[in-house]
């Protein structure tokens, strides 16, 4: 049963806080210690006894049969106690976190340049490295499939591909008044955080492993260890104090670092620890999935949508990973906010020799948009209206026109008042003109200005990861002690959960005690992704508060002769009528009569459920929504641009934190703005990875978020669902938010010249891009013009 009050508790004490925790805008648990340096992270742990430091050596070769591994000169070399190859594993040699096909090392064949070959453990990174370098490898080099379209022309895939369909889209195009087709590009992007990725594993007793490892999921970090190490899972430990950063890299990459260093430590019997640097971190690790997106829509002479169909190629590179869900989430959210009657859309995941692309923000859901984004304005701009009028006749009804492409009904939709008092706010309309008029007397600097709306679902689309757990203990002094099965990485779920726990008990928030997240406490966890965190471990922690909340107040409520009803915990004490207690008095009264003061608590997501078959059902618990306005400015002689203002106003529910909830909006946008403008990862002709490092990977810095930048929280925003404080998750929806900013780039392109047809412009919009789509266009108003020159 999936019940907030557990069926051991048989009176309900109120808590009525009179300062509560819950909605205040409370800084994160770490924010000083993240400014003075003192927040530790794994590699800031005191180095124990003994420890070796580990090095991977990669491969040179995107695709390539190893004929030779001669590790013998490694093996030998100064300061080196150990060297591990494929051979060398004593359980299963593979990662894969849903489907096999990531081995830990290359056996006999590697499919990406920079797959992992053998890693050495030394006194020193510097020795390790020295001692791979002496390696003899001999590779028979193939012939790589590098690209979505080479693999489509090879139907090269991973898995296999997918439709998804409601009503009749052939008819609906054949049959609409206008129809247009059009192509959309979009890159890939590194995840970048700032904490790379590193483990340190300490052998135990017997055969057990402790692994400290900065990942957003330790229980799969426990459990591949394991079956690595051939060893059950309760000889391995996972803990997580915190990452620095993890945007979906961490979900099942960590996993590869974890073994590699497990692995070692188990053959030396001393603890190991593996740090990539950053180079190495972006050739081995994956990355979000670049995608191909054709469309082809009918609709009527309003802009209204009449028939469309999508056909999606993604770039999985060498293995599944977490591709199926990924693309299954780019279908799901390629209607973004806007209802389409009669749709196909067929997804196919392309195997090529790069790294194995995995989650990233978003997790799928923003190609998926951009798709349909692009759709919007090409219709806008085909019958010469304002995108942001095609966008809302098109959006989702409230009681009809309210139906998914995988048939969910869209029951709490906020868009169409939301986006209006975006509009209202930002003065949208009013400056909409004022671009206009600016690039009538503008010739070389052209201005942009585009809305775009995010409808965003809510949960994991792999119902079993719907779960949660959380065990609380009360001490006799009237502390907490709070552990879950969440991770924190800079997001703020830490100080959520504890916000929530501090009001069950009505007690100050310094009083609950924010601890690791470990295996050991709270087992079989999900990991800290789908935006869901809060939504899941809140929950479970309130579960659990709440059962040890309603044992307190049966044991006062006998003291005090009254019903446990009667028991209120208010301003630190327990009440009733005239009489208070303290609650470390009621708590050590408690213990006194011996009653439990600890409590795990279990939350499981209700109302999911979906046939991956059909592609029918409800996947999402809810929908997270929010609308951006982004103005920019262009030089039309270099393709230079500058982002010159920025309104969001975004949907939260009632928030938890709104200190937390703004900083989740605000760097989500700017980490999709990076996305879309400035972050271009380049594979050579030999699928060799040439963006590895700051010099060439241009991630969003200081002087690139908006001079003038106004975000605000939906204010009339309430989750319909029964979530805690009726909240709503905002860790990756806010990134689709810069979907605004590719737009309103586009929206200056195409007043380069008078075309009646949407600007040309792929994504990654580096400058170079903004330049070419601006030559091409002036060439094709060229071109168009000559003949009407002539006559």
């Amino acid at each position: 049963m999936n019940v907030l009050t557990p069926p051991e508790r048989t009176a309900p004490a109120r808590s009525e806080p009179l300062s509560g925790a819950i909605g205040r805008p409370v800084a994160h648990d770490s924010a000083v210690k993240h400014v003075t340096g003192t927040a530790r992270y794994v590699d800031d742990v005191a180095e124990p006894r003994d420890l070796l430091h580990a090095f991977v050596a990669l491969s040179p070769h995107a695709h390539a049969r190893v004929t030779a591994l001669d590790l013998a000169a490694v093996a030998a070399a100064p300061g080196v106690a150990a060297v591990v190859a494929a051979r060398d594993i004593p359980g299963v040699n593979d990662v894969g976190p849903a489907f096999p096909g990531d081995p830990i090392f290359a056996d006999g064949l590697v499919e990406y340049a920079g797959q992992s070959l053998f890693a050495v453990a030394a006194g020193s990174i510097p020795a390790a490295r020295a001692a791979a370098a002496l390696a003899r490898i001999e590779f028979d080099v193939l012939a790589p499939v590098l690209t979505i379209d080479a693999a489509m022309e090879r139907q090269s895939f991973v898995l296999p591909s997918q439709t998804m369909r409601r009503g009749d889209a052939a008819a609906a195009l054949a049959a609409a008044p206008h129809r247009l087709r059009g192509r959309i590009l979009m890159g890939g992007q590194d995840h970048f955080y700032l904490e790379g990725q590193i483990a340190m594993a300490i052998p135990g007793e017997d055969r057990d492993m402790l692994v400290l490892s900065s990942t957003q999921h330790p229980t799969e970090v426990q459990h591949l260890v394991a079956r690595m190490l051939a060893i059950p899972d309760h000889a391995v430990v996972c803990e997580t104090r915190r990452m620095g950063g993890g945007f979906g890299g961490k979900e099942s990459q960590a996993s590869l670092i974890a073994c590699i260093a497990a692995l070692l430590a188990a053959r030396t019997r001393r603890p190991v620890k593996l740090r990539l640097d950053r180079d190495d971190d972006m050739k081995l690790t994956g990355k979000r999935h670049d995608f191909r997106i054709d469309w082809d829509v009918g609709f009527d002479g309003a802009g209204r949508i009449e028939g469309i169909t999508f056909e999606l190629a993604s770039r999985c590179g060498m293995s599944p990973d977490l591709s199926a869900a990924i693309n299954d989430r780019a279908m799901f959210h390629s209607d973004n906010a806007y209802y389409l009657p009669n749709v196909t859309i067929v997804s196919h995941r392309c195997k090529t020799h790069t790294v194995s692309n995995t989650a990233f923000r978003g997790f799928g859901g923003p190609q998926g948009m951009m798709g349909i984004e692009a759709v919007m304005d090409a219709i806008a701009r085909h019958l010469r209206l304002d995108p942001l009028e095609v966008r809302r006749r098109n959006f989702y009804g409230r009681r009809d026109r309210n139906v998914t492409p995988y048939h969910m009904t869209v029951e709490d939709n906020v868009i169409p008042e939301l986006a209006a008092e975006l509009a209202r706010s930002s003065d949208y309309a009013a400056r909409r003109r004022q671009v206009a008029a600016f690039n009538a007397a503008s010739p070389w600097i052209k201005r942009g200005i585009a809305l775009t709306p995010v409808k965003f679902g809510i949960s994991f689309t792999l119902l079993r990861m719907n779960q949660a757990g959380a065990l609380v203990h009360v001490y006799t002094d009237g502390s907490v002690h709070l552990n879950h099965g969440g991770t924190e990485m800079g997001q703020g779920l830490f100080i959520k959960v504890a916000q929530v726990v501090a009001d069950e008990f009505a007690l100050p928030l310094d009083r609950v005690k924010i601890t690791a997240t470990t295996t050991a406490k709270v087992p079989n966890t999900s990991p800290t992704a789908a935006s869901s965190g809060s939504d899941l471990n809140a929950r479970a922690a309130q579960v659990a508060a709440r059962t040890i909340r309603a044992r307190i107040a049966g044991v006062i409520a006998a003291d005090w002769n009254v019903p446990p009803a009667a028991i209120v915990f208010r301003d630190g004490a327990l009440h009733a009528g005239d009489r208070r207690m303290p609650f470390a008095a009621a708590a050590k009264r408690t213990h006194e009569q011996r009653v439990q003061l600890s409590a795990a608590g279990y939350y499981a997501t209700p109302k999911l459920k979906y046939d991956t078959v059909t592609h029918r059902g409800r996947p999402f618990f809810y929908f997270a929504y929010g609308a951006a306005v982004s103005e920019v400015e262009v030089d039309t002689l270099t393709g230079e641009y500058a982002v010159r203002r920025v309104d969001i106003l975004h949907d939260v529910g009632r928030s938890l934190n709104p200190a937390i909830d703004l900083g989740q909006i605000e760097g989500g946008f700017v980490q999709g703005m990076g996305w879309l403008t400035s972050e271009e990862l380049w594979w050579d002709a030999n699928g060799r990875l040439r963006t590895h490092a700051p010099s060439t990977y241009k991630i969003p810095a200081v002087g690139d978020v908006p001079a003038d930048f106004r975000v605000a929280i939906f204010r009339r925003g309430r989750n319909r669902e029964d979530t805690v404080n009726r909240s709503k998750a905002v860790g990756e929806p806010p990134l689709m938010l810069a979907i605004s900013v590719f737009h309103a780039l586009r929206d200056a392109v195409f007043a380069c010249a008078d075309l009646p047809e949407a600007a040309e412009l792929d994504a990654p919009a580096t400058p170079e891009r903004v330049l070419h789509a601006i030559v091409a266009r002036r060439a094709r108003a060229a071109a168009l013009a000559e003949p009407l020159a002539a006559d």
